[in-house]
């Protein structure tokens, strides 16, 4: 749906007109004004974003028109190529900030931003007034008068120690908006050896499509070398101008590039993306697609996985890998990332810890620090029993549904043999 402005009245009075609306009424408040009815079609002129038609375009106070969704062919230049391998011409998206300020956009925006945080206070707060609320960030993105809240900030323990920066809720509402217009230009291009926070992806999908790589390498060289690399501290890295290019490299929509680099530069000013924020969930993997289309299309990499920083590279002599892992040291330096001391060689029969469990040809284990992690925590609500028996059906309900994707029988056996609880005294 579109959003009917092309001008209007901030009273509920007649002055709107016949072609245009009263800006300040709600949806349920429709009258002879117009009200939440679209104005007149001719009254929504598209905008033009060809060179030459941009270059006459005037600059204005108010915000500019958005019209139909037009891909723009414009050559790649070779000195920006580092950041995007592929040669030839790049298609780019326009014409999608309506998608972003719609208000139909916005209330789903909101409905996504309350799955699972429909009791929070922030989410019951934003509730009482919602269609207000709804519109009073409508008319700040119109009129680029939007400023991110500061970033509520904790560090979380399990499995390493992070730091998470989670934004205000009227902000997810807004990066929920943007994420559900621009993610199609982007999904196109990510290749599929890509499984991190994409829909039909995940650590799943991840751990048998690379158990189907091992045992195709099996078969095609009989014994396999395994590089799996990790990215050091990925999030805080990440470079904000290098990253704006990126992104530019594929929406050419000046108001969506406005709210997108607003959100980046909320978060400092030279590096960093917030953990947390579902924007920087793309914004990380947009950033590391350059480095897929590089193995695949530049080096012809044919065994690769990666999920968002933690990648792995399949090859059939340990020299081979040291070459591979030589070149990717180099692209990384392009994109101001280095490898962390976790990064290494080993033969494929030690199995690879990749997405949560070790990975073989022929069967899948679980992680044995996961393990160990369930059994403390297991031992210790043994001591609080009866007082956390919730707490221990949330446990056991996630080891459960994290175990039946792997072979652990008599893993799950010693697991569960600890989940004998007894009053003290018996």
């Amino acid at each position: 749906m579109r959003l009917p402005i092309c001008g209007g009245n901030w009273n509920n009075t007649s002055n709107a007109g016949l072609g245009y609306l009263n800006l300040n009424n709600l949806r349920s408040n429709v009258n002879n004004n117009i009200g939440s009815r679209a104005a007149l079609p001719g009254c929504q002129k598209p905008l033009h974003y060809g060179e030459e038609d941009r270059t006459r375009q005037k600059r204005s106070d108010t915000p500019p028109l958005w019209g139909n969704i037009n891909r723009v062919e414009r050559p790649v230049e070779e000195t920006r190529t580092p950041l995007n391998p592929q040669k030839g011409n790049v298609h780019t998206v326009n014409g999608i900030w309506g998608n972003v300020i719609d208000f139909e956009s916005l209330y789903k925006a909101f409905g996504k931003a309350s799955q699972r945080k429909r009791y929070t206070q922030s989410s019951m707060y934003f509730r009482q007034n919602l269609d207000e609320n709804l519109i009073q960030i409508q008319n700040e993105l119109i009129w680029r008068t939007y400023i991110p809240r500061p970033l509520r900030v904790f560090t979380i323990y399990e499995p390493k120690e992070r730091q998470i920066a989670a934004p205000d809720f009227r902000d997810r509402i807004v990066h929920h908006s943007l994420v559900a217009a621009i993610e199609p230009a982007f999904e196109h291009r990510f290749l599929s050896c890509s499984y991190a926070c994409r829909k039909g992806k995940g650590t799943h999908r991840a751990m048998v499509a690379t158990q189907k790589m091992t045992r195709r390498a099996k078969r095609a060289w009989g014994s396999y070398w395994v590089l799996k690399c990790d990215v050091k501290k990925y999030f805080p890295s990440i470079r904000h101008d290098l990253l704006k290019a990126v992104i530019r490299r594929t929406i050419y929509d000046r108001n969506v590039l406005w709210l997108i680099d607003t959100i980046i530069d909320s978060h400092g000013e030279e590096r960093g993306i917030p953990i947390g924020a579902l924007t920087s969930q793309l914004f990380a993997n947009i950033y590391l697609d350059q480095l897929d289309h590089y193995l695949k299309d530049n080096l012809g990499i044919k065994y690769y996985s990666r999920y968002m920083d933690d990648f792995i590279v399949l090859g059939k002599t340990k020299q081979e890998l040291m070459e591979v892992k030589g070149q990717i040291d180099e692209y990384l330096e392009l994109l101001d990332l280095h490898l962390n001391h976790r990064t290494g060689i080993w033969p494929g029969r030690h199995g690879i810890d990749f997405c949560g469990y070790r990975i073989w040809p022929t069967h899948i284990r679980p992680r044995k620090r996961t393990i160990r992690t369930i059994k403390r925590k297991l031992s210790v609500l043994r001591k609080r029993y009866p007082e956390g028996m919730q707490q221990i059906r949330k446990i056991l309900a996630s080891f459960m549904g994290y175990i039946k994707h792997c072979d652990a029988w008599r893993t799950t056996h010693s697991v569960l043999s600890r989940a004998v609880f007894s009053p003290k005294g018996e």
